[in-house]
């Protein structure tokens, strides 16, 4: 009898623990939509010195968060798709 009550203590703080945790996020096999300098610079596989040339240049599509840079990756993509073009 008493193996009965532990089983069903067990079943219970078992399935408690489970719904006290928050449940998990969704994990996503594609790539973060906004990049950091250093992201880029390696998705473009070049220097980071670089990514700030361009920068100062205006030939990045760039916004700042606070005083960071950051990249949308649909429009890098469509940059990198016009400059190909243009060469």
């Amino acid at each position: 009898m008493v193996g009965f009550f532990v089983e069903l203590v067990e079943m219970t703080c078992s399935s408690t623990k489970k719904d006290m945790t928050m449940p998990s996020q969704p994990k996503s096999n594609t790539q973060p939509r906004v990049l950091t300098v250093r992201e880029l610079a390696g998705y473009l596989r070049i220097h980071q010195v670089t990514v700030y040339r361009l920068l100062r240049e205006q030939k990045l599509p760039a916004f700042r968060v606070g005083s960071d840079w950051r990249f949308n990756r649909e429009e890098i993509e469509r940059w990198m798709t016009h400059e190909q073009k243009r060469s």
